[in-house]
């Protein structure tokens, strides 16, 4: 099983504190059903507690890149895709399990379609019901107005995680959880854009591979179990923040300054009434009822940087 360049897949996974699940997530990896061992990359964002020696220990054939600092999502995985020997490249956050035929799956689809740029999964919960798994590109519609109503009143438009799909199908933009990308279309568009250090880079790159004729499929014969939320919550504010930022980093991208603007404005109104309707309702309750006070904390935080000018020292942190 030694990694040598004829791998056909290689596998990367970006950690910063999150041993566990990395732990978890890289065995579920090797219990892949799989003709040819896959080469597997873990690219460890600085992480300050045992991640990278408890790899070394368990997985001595991992690939262990020591970054020393927080790179963030996308310029870890451009580290580790420099790495990388496989024709594909399958990208695993640490908090998605992978089944044991989702990797073979996902690696068939892609196989079988030379115009296919990139492919993910049905995501699940842990008690099995579906979770969202690609989405419709970001608008001012989705992003102003209320998303949830929008995927009931137009599915094919915005299609929810409950539509039943019973094969591969071509989507605009993967949640990237768990994707497996074809390295000469990822090459083809210079990789992830930096610009981008943690949300929507997935989207960012589904709409560039999109725009240069590269497929973008959702396979929902391959599964992963993805504990949603398990490594950005670790910093709540901070990662709604780096939401944020990446929300008019991708509008700026793809709409112009003029949209990005105009999000912006009508956000912060938002955030405005947000923090006005929770902070008095944690004032009513002495902050006692935790998920409100909770709430209150995250939009306080994210309304005090829209204020500040959106600062870029805020966010998740990069040391």
């Amino acid at each position: 099983m030694a990694n040598s360049p004829a791998h056909l897949l290689s596998v990367i996974v970006v950690n910063k504190n999150t041993a566990n699940l990395l732990v978890h997530c890289l065995g579920r990896i090797y219990s892949s059903h799989l003709d040819v061992p896959p080469q597997v990359i873990v690219v460890d964002n600085g992480s300050t507690d045992d991640s990278v020696p408890r790899v070394k220990r368990a997985f001595p054939l991992v690939k262990v890149i020591e970054a020393g600092r927080n790179l963030g999502f996308t310029a870890a995985n451009n580290v580790a895709i420099r790495e990388a020997h496989g024709d594909f490249l399958l990208l695993v956050n640490t908090d998605a399990m992978l089944e044991p035929d989702c990797a073979r799956t996902l690696l068939d689809t892609l196989s079988q379609d030379p115009r296919a740029g990139m492919v993910g999964p049905q995501l699940l919960n842990q008690d099995g019901s579906p979770q969202t798994s690609y989405e419709a590109v970001p608008t001012l519609a989705t992003e102003t107005l209320n998303r949830s109503l929008l995927k009931r009143l137009f599915p094919s438009r915005f299609p929810g995680k409950h539509r039943v799909v019973s094969s591969a199908e071509p989507v605009e933009a993967l949640i990237g959880a768990v994707m497996m990308i074809r390295k000469q279309a990822l090459e083809q568009v210079n990789g992830f854009d930096e610009n981008y250090f943690f949300f929507l880079e997935e989207t960012d790159l589904a709409v560039t591979m999109r725009q240069r004729g590269w497929g973008v499929i959702h396979e929902p014969h391959a599964r992963a179990v993805h504990l949603q939320g398990a490594t950005a919550g670790l910093y709540q504010a901070a990662a709604r923040i780096e939401f944020y930022r990446s929300r008019y980093t991708f509008f700026r991208k793809h709409y112009g300054s003029g949209s990005a603007g105009f999000l912006k404005a009508v956000l912060l109104v938002s955030l405005t009434l947000n923090v006005l309707v929770l902070g008095a309702a944690t004032l009513l309750t002495l902050a006692r009822v935790k998920s409100v006070a909770s709430r209150f904390k995250v939009r306080a935080a994210l309304w005090k940087w829209h204020l500040q000018g959106c600062p870029e020292g805020a966010g998740l942190p990069r040391d």
